[in-house]
């Protein structure tokens, strides 16, 4: 079985160290989640997984070949990177950008139909990418990258700009993709983090404090340390959609209304 690893990886930029020492192991079989506040190397730590940086220290192998090594054709076919933001040269139709995807397959894919009805793109596909809103923008680019079917899946915040609705069912999308191929993808929403990924990596400034299944690593106090918060723990039920939170009130607020008498 094809495995993806980084084996400790430094990567600095403009003197500052942002990767420090990372090590990690992704399969297929699980949709990984790597999150951490922001600053602590998520979105570096993709792209040197994804070969768009090479580290200063370390590598990362695809069973076990080398990223660094490979020509970028090879690795475009076999690494799909999803980046938080696409903006093309020419203002491309959204057939146009699935058919740019499906030019890096090593082989003719039949998916193209297939991931339009799965994206919900077939009444977009004439229209310019200009006039696309931000969620349609990030299905159109989600099936472009699939379209030629990558072994790895690398996805930076691909729900940034969805509602809650685009946004959970694309969780739900890149957890059946991480059956057939290895996914991980940054996230900052953390209930959609614990409730749709099997794995969660969490990273704080540039090194990986907690790497667990989700369930456990969301009872894992480091996970608060990383965020330096104490979070509430919820049983939720897994049926029902994302946890809508509501302060409990107090006796004052009980006692007074809102529009009562004072």
């Amino acid at each position: 079985m094809s495995v993806l690893v980084a084996d400790d990886l430094q990567f600095r930029h403009e003197s500052r160290l942002i990767l420090d020492g990372v090590c990690c192991r992704c399969r297929v079989g699980e949709l990984v989640g790597l999150i951490g506040p922001n600053g602590a190397g998520k979105s570096s730590l993709l792209r040197v997984l994804a070969g768009l940086r090479r580290p200063d220290r370390g590598s990362v192998s695809l069973a076990g070949a080398a990223l660094a090594t490979m020509p970028a054709a090879q690795r475009g076919r076999l690494v799909g990177y999803l980046p938080q933001h696409f903006e093309p040269t020419w203002d491309y139709t959204v057939r146009d950008v699935l058919a740019l995807g499906a030019s890096r397959a090593s082989t003719p894919t039949p998916r193209l139909g297939t991931l339009a009805r799965d994206f919900d793109l077939e009444p977009l596909l004439e229209r310019p990418w200009s006039r696309l809103s931000g969620g349609e923008r990030a299905r159109a680019l989600a099936a472009a990258v699939l379209v030629a079917d990558p072994q790895v899946l690398l996805a930076d915040e691909p729900g940034a700009s969805l509602d809650v609705q685009y946004r959970s069912a694309l969780l739900e999308r890149l957890s059946l993709e991480a059956r057939r191929r290895m996914v991980i993808v940054v996230l900052h929403d953390l209930e959609l983090a614990v409730r749709c990924c099997a794995r969660l990596i969490v990273m704080n400034a540039g090194r990986i404090a907690l790497d667990a299944d989700a369930a456990v690593a969301a009872r894992d106090p480091r996970l608060d340390a990383a965020f330096n918060i104490r979070f509430q723990r919820v049983p939720i039920d897994p049926s029902l959609g994302p946890l809508l939170p509501m302060a409990s009130p107090g006796p004052a607020t009980a006692a007074h209304p809102a529009g009562g008498a004072g």
